[in-house]
């Protein structure tokens, strides 16, 4: 197995563009957000980011290329290893900005207070690595209680909503630009084509998409360039130092966001096996201990040295094998990753190519995984996988609604959240409540939804009962279901949903009710019946009657 061929160069198209683009929202974030200094975001973030990005990305391609040699294969492709989109929020809006807005509170400067924020978030990734660490010794166990479809589904929504139908509608936000480098996406990658030089398709793309923006800038037009300014980030060596042993005193502020930490950790977790099984469906079947292992190591490291967003194996692995990437687009994505964090460059970068130049890769990425929910499971799972959808619709669709409640004001200080107007938005035909109520642990909830349609189609009904006993605990414990309003947002309750508790609990007593003192017969117990009788009429063989 070679260490570099030519889909690795699309490879490291798909996934530097997607770890760019984090990038760039890490910047906003911290600067427009958190008013963080861009000396902090280029002496501390950004060094600690590289190394812990490098770690990884070497570490998977040398994995791959470890399951190459051992199986005697040249096409097994390397975990995507990238930034982790999900904390990047959770942990600015529920870790670092409420510390910040206390120590503010407090009479702090405002350096001190930015001071406090940073080691509030990098405890909190450095206790989401923990976790990972820790889960990888129980993997097993978790492959083991859940169904491939349970897995598939959950990352399938993040495929279908959070990926695909948000970056489409930014790419109908500039038809210029965003429908030309889609359907461009779509050719190079679904239509099979080889292009002159074995150019790859996805520099093609984002090339024409940074042309189409300039030009209509340059035109006058309405361009993504118009929003494009001054990073601030300078050119120069920027070395990671131990920063995160600035917080080792005060590891016991961990208590303080176990909170937010904990549900994370155990997100990326659940998220991580889900990524682990996508690439085993896929024909690259890791080792998922180890796997998840260094995915938590990486986090441990990116916080050692001062970042407080962890790193992960992101969802994808099925695209980039179907582009022809193998192990040594995982290394380049890791090198060019970190340079651009070590020598400033990634603020020159993001003064020149807007995010809509390339974006379109991103939502083939999301078609790819999606349709893998449905192609890797057996044909009768097909409805299990659209229950599983239901809870990231609801994830998805309480994003867009706090974008628009923000939009015309809501959450701010002049116009805080109210109990009337959530009362207001639960009355009305929207049924706010149940949005998000799904929202919170949505990846739980797929789980548990999804398996309990495996279940119901694979005629196991003690598995129903199981699974919906183990979604109302947790809603008791408060990991799925439960939300709090606050003045600023809608977020986790961590507290008892007792009414989704109920509605578990009566769930999994009706349907003892209807199959202890309704049910005389299963269709499929029929057909099984039938199939036995005819096999022992015909005196099949063994081999035969196992082949039926």
């Amino acid at each position: 197995m070679k260490w570099f061929v030519k889909g690795d160069l699309d490879g490291f198209f798909a996934l530097g563009l997607n770890n760019f683009i984090n990038f760039l929202l890490i910047i906003s974030l911290s600067t427009s957000v958190l008013g963080f200094s861009i000396e902090m975001i280029a002496e501390r973030v950004l060094p600690a980011m590289a190394l812990g990005l490098l770690f990884g990305n070497a570490f998977y391609a040398w994995q791959a290329r470890q399951l190459g040699l051992k199986q005697g294969r040249n096409d097994v492709t390397a975990m995507p290893y990238g930034i982790n989109l999900l904390p990047l929020f959770f942990f600015t809006f529920y870790v670092m900005l409420p510390a910040q807005q206390i120590a503010l509170s407090k009479g702090l400067s405002k350096e001190a207070a930015d001071i406090i924020a940073w080691k509030a978030g990098v405890v909190a990734c450095l206790g989401s690595g923990l976790i990972e660490v820790v889960g990888s010794f129980f993997v097993h166990h978790l492959r083991k209680v859940a169904s491939r479809a349970a897995l598939l589904s959950a990352l399938a929504a993040v495929g279908l909503f959070f990926i695909a139908a948000d970056y489409t509608f930014r790419a109908y936000a500039f038809p210029e630009v965003g429908i030309t480098t889609l359907l461009l996406t779509l050719y190079f990658f679904y239509g099979g084509v080889r292009l002159k030089g074995n150019i790859p398709g996805g520099f093609i793309v984002l090339v024409i998409g940074v042309l189409i923006c300039w030009g209509s800038h340059w035109m006058g037009f309405r361009s993504p360039v118009d929003s494009l300014g001054d990073s601030g980030l300078q050119l120069g060596l920027h070395l990671p130092g131990l920063y995160g042993l600035e917080v080792l005193g005060g590891l016991g502020e961990m208590i303080s966001y176990a909170a937010i930490i904990i549900p994370m950790g155990m997100i990326n977790v659940i998220g991580s096996m889900q990524v682990i099984e996508a690439a085993a469906a896929a024909g690259d079947d890791y080792e998922p201990k180890q796997t998840l292992l260094v995915n938590g190591i990486g986090s441990v490291i990116a916080g050692g040295l001062g970042s407080p967003f962890p790193t992960t194996i992101y969802i994808g692995h099925l695209g980039m094998k179907t582009i022809g990437a193998r192990a040594g687009y995982s290394l380049l994505n890791g090198v060019a990753m970190a340079l651009l964090c070590l020598t400033g460059s990634l603020g020159l970068l993001s003064e020149l190519v807007p995010i809509e130049a390339g974006m379109a890769i991103l939502i083939w990425v999301g078609f790819t995984i999606s349709a893998q929910a449905f192609q890797a499971v057996p044909e009768e799972h097909a409805p299990a996988i659209i229950a599983g959808l239901l809870p990231g619709m609801g994830a998805f669709c309480a994003l867009i609604l706090k974008r628009i409640l923000g939009g015309v004001g809501y959450g701010t200080e002049a116009m805080p959240y109210t109990a009337e107007l959530f009362h207001s938005l639960t009355e009305s035909n929207l049924y706010a409540n149940g949005i998000f109520a799904l929202e919170q642990g949505w990846l739980y909830s797929s789980i548990v939804l999804t398996s309990v349609m495996v279940a119901i189609i694979d005629k196991k009904f003690s598995s129903v009962i199981n699974w919906l006993l183990a979604g109302s605990i947790m809603a008791a414990v408060g990991i799925i279901h439960s939300f709090k309003v606050l003045e600023t947002d809608v977020t986790s309750g961590f507290s008892p949903a007792w009414e989704w508790v109920l509605g578990y609990g009566l769930a999994a007593l009706s349907l003892l009710f209807v199959r202890l003192c309704l049910v005389v017969k299963e269709e499929g117990e029929a057909k099984v019946v039938q199939i036995s009788a005819a096999t022992e009429d015909a005196a099949l063989t063994s081999a035969e009657a196992e082949s039926v």
